[in-house]
């Protein structure tokens, strides 16, 4: 399946596209918006709380992930919630996730046996 995705893909506009969606997914805030969505339809509030930052940046980055078509919205009354529209950002996320820990452990938490934990 990878290989024919990879030789497909080498010449095309989703090579493009996958490098916009890494960049945008490079800034931490955006990870952890990610991360906390992964749980479950959030407020802009509940996100801005869980990622310790202020309403209005939280705002920002979830409008250049609707942007991204990551991030979903669905408005209820005043308030308006977040959710991942799909799991493949989250999937993204863990990954470089567990590559940074090949940067930072010798031996990575992720590959260390569950009884290790």
């Amino acid at each position: 399946m990878y290989a024919d995705m990879r030789e497909a893909a080498l010449g095309s506009e989703y090579v493009d596209l996958a490098a916009e969606v890494f960049s945008l997914l490079s800034d931490p805030t955006r990870i952890r918006i990610v991360l906390a969505l992964e749980a479950g339809e959030l407020s802009v509030n509940e996100l801005a709380e869980g990622v310790g930052k202020a309403p209005a940046a939280v705002s920002q980055h979830l409008a250049k992930l609707r942007w991204a078509k990551v991030v979903q919205a669905r408005q209820e009354g005043t308030r308006v919630y977040y959710s991942l529209i799909d799991e493949h950002a989250g999937e993204l996320v863990h990954q470089a996730l567990f590559q940074a820990e090949h940067v930072i452990d010798l031996r990575p938490r992720h590959h260390r046996p569950q009884a290790e934990l």
